[in-house]
């Protein structure tokens, strides 16, 4: 019962529409069509409307009715869902699985292992978000999210069971036009100091989190599309990912350059899918790792 209505009268407003008449619609539900006309009758009866013109050989929807039905139809794919949740969580299953991804981590890598989740949960609400950088860290620890993929500098903290997924390459770059595009060798800190460093920050913490900064003037961003933009307008130089990047260099709108004594890994930064030890995850977010960790371990293999 929702309030004068039940469930089991909008099924059968929904079944007449679909089948066509009372008494298709009573042997599809196995009644009889006096139970059918009944039902119908009452839900005209408490609602005050008239959901169907009798006039004719066929019951025909009033424009009423038409709205009416439809609205039927989302009430009863959400009693739908409500059920289902409510039955996968009686065998271990989350009732939601919230996933939170740093603005570094690529995302192609998680497209098909979140198909392949759909596919074999398909009742399980999936809610995805990507974060500023830090923003992953803080749902994990908050509890606003089960899972995080993540970069997680300098170390991995204590409170987190963490998995490295696999590594993003990063590049100095600039625009064509900047002073630091024309260097024929490893840019120094001399050379680095005197220019604007596009830095992503985070967006509670600006302080935090800062590795690798090399001048004395630094603008900083939360989006990291956002500071592409100005990157390729010259306003300065950062570092971006490789899977980023890599088509602008080519195509001469980016200028790579290195930086003697670079302090970010050569074999890149990690990514990590991590969750907090506390907070074990699921049947469904187990499988979405497990499921990332084989698709990215045999891609590393071909």
């Amino acid at each position: 019962m929702i309030g004068s209505l039940t469930l089991d009268q909008l099924r059968v407003l929904v079944t007449i529409v679909d089948s066509g008449s009372f008494s298709a619609a009573g042997r599809k539900l196995g009644r009889v069509q006096s139970a059918i006309s009944q039902a119908i009758a009452t839900l005209e009866e408490v609602q005050g409307v008239t959901l169907f013109e009798r006039d004719g050989r066929r019951p025909r929807l009033t424009d009423t009715g038409r709205v009416l039905a439809d609205q039927a139809r989302l009430v009863l794919a959400s009693a739908a869902r409500f059920e289902s949740v409510a039955a996968g969580t009686r065998t271990g299953l989350e009732p939601e699985l919230v996933i939170a991804i740093d603005p570094l981590a690529p995302t192609e890598p998680l497209i098909a292992s979140l198909a392949a989740l759909s596919a074999t949960f398909p009742s399980l609400p999936v809610r995805f978000s990507t974060e500023g950088l830090g923003g992953s860290l803080r749902r994990l620890r908050s509890g606003d999210a089960a899972l995080g993929i993540c970069l997680l500098l300098p170390a991995v903290p204590d409170d987190l069971e963490a998995y490295p997924l696999l590594r993003v390459g990063m590049r100095a770059v600039v625009a064509p036009g900047h002073q630091l595009a024309a260097l024929e060798r490893p840019a120094t800190q001399a050379d680095l100091a005197p220019h604007v460093q596009l830095v992503l920050s985070d967006p509670v913490d600006p302080g935090a989190g800062n590795y690798g900064l090399a001048s004395a003037r630094l603008w900083r961003f939360v989006d990291l599309a956002r500071r592409l933009d100005f990157l390729l307008a010259g306003f300065g130089w950062c570092r971006m990912p490789d899977h980023l990047v890599a088509g602008l260099v080519d195509a001469g709108k980016l200028v790579a350059f290195t930086i003697e004594d670079d302090p970010t890994p050569r074999e890149g930064l990690t990514i990590h899918a991590a969750h907090p030890r506390q907070r074990p995850l699921g049947r469904a977010g187990r499988w979405l790792l497990d499921d990332l960790r084989r698709r990215l371990a045999a891609d590393a293999q071909a």
